[in-house]
């Protein structure tokens, strides 16, 4: 049995159903988050738990036979101390629980921010992360993740999955979040608003979520790993100007205004090279931009978020 911590957010109800789909059984947990996505009603095991709970978190082990992993839990910052001490404290316990389980792989999410401050596109694994600036919180929490969860995996036994991942958007994902413009951009289109321009050439790779829930499923069930750090994304720069495209495609009558050219100025737009993703999962995107904007749309249809 699988478990994913932060089972019923975004990637995590996502990587669960991937695992569901590859025969998996899977235990899913949330500490706050009660709804189950319809998608996964019925299909995995839900358990109620706060990760910064040591000793509640080792017990699920004597409730669910564990063979794996995937920490996705975490939190929204508001006190930078208060956030640190807590998303580090589930990573801690999320670590401990797979050593003293025994378990066989156990991924943490990381960030494709930890290579800001590279000027090479595509960013690639092999890259050596700088010390830098960085914008958020949350990105220097998970940029920190990554030696903490290979050296506290070391000689244990069990194998360490760093999942540097993309910027990631879909069904689930708040409609208004500040992380990642497209679902607000989309929202403003289904509320019958003319969003705010966004110039054509930027973008970025935005992963559609159930493209990445399967990548890291597959991360999880691939009989063997090359390596301990993965690039998870759609590995290719999507811009704005297929964004508008593919919501004019599906919105009759719909124009929208993009301004030329990159907010930025002249430049490439940064993205994540999956080469080593592919070469030893399989994994290659189901979704296109064009798929990913007529399946959420079709999903917010019938859903809040």
């Amino acid at each position: 049995m699988i478990l994913v911590t932060g089972g019923l957010g975004m990637i995590g109800a996502h990587t669960a159903r991937a695992l569901v789909d590859l025969g998996q059984e899977v235990v899913v947990t949330s500490h706050r988050q009660a709804e189950i996505p319809s998608f996964l009603d019925g299909k995995v095991t839900v358990e109620s738990l706060d990760v910064t709970d040591a000793e509640a978190f080792l017990a699920l082990g004597k409730r669910h036979a564990v063979s794996d992993i995937v920490h996705l839990a975490g939190s929204i910052p508001e006190d930078p101390v208060s956030f640190f001490r807590k998303d580090l404290a589930g990573l801690l316990n999320a670590l401990d629980a797979a050593r003293t389980w025994g378990v066989r792989r156990c991924a943490v999410a990381s960030s494709l921010g930890v290579y800001i401050g590279r000027s090479e596109i595509p960013w690639h694994e092999e890259l050596d992360l700088p010390t830098v600036a960085l914008p958020h919180l949350i990105v220097a929490f998970k940029k920190s993740v990554e030696p903490l969860t290979t050296h506290s995996l070391q000689g244990s036994g069990v194998q360490p999955v760093v999942l540097r991942i993309g910027s990631t958007w879909g069904p689930l994902m708040d409609p208004e979040s500040p992380f990642n413009p497209i679902p607000p951009y989309i929202s403003a289109v289904l509320r019958g608003e003319k969003p705010r321009p966004l110039y054509a050439a930027g973008g970025g790779d935005f992963c559609y979520s159930p493209d990445a829930g399967r990548a890291i499923a597959l991360l999880m069930t691939t009989e063997t790993l090359r390596h301990d750090t993965y690039n998870v994304s759609s590995g290719r720069p999507h811009t704005n100007r297929e964004l508008a495209d593919a919501l004019e495609a599906i919105t009759p009558g719909l124009r929208l205004d993009v301004l030329p050219g990159r907010q930025d100025g002249p430049g490439d737009n940064p993205y994540l090279d999956i080469a080593r993703l592919t070469h030893d999962t399989g994994f290659t995107p189901t979704f296109d931009v064009a798929k990913a904007v007529a399946d959420y749309v079709a999903w917010r249809a019938e859903n809040p978020r």
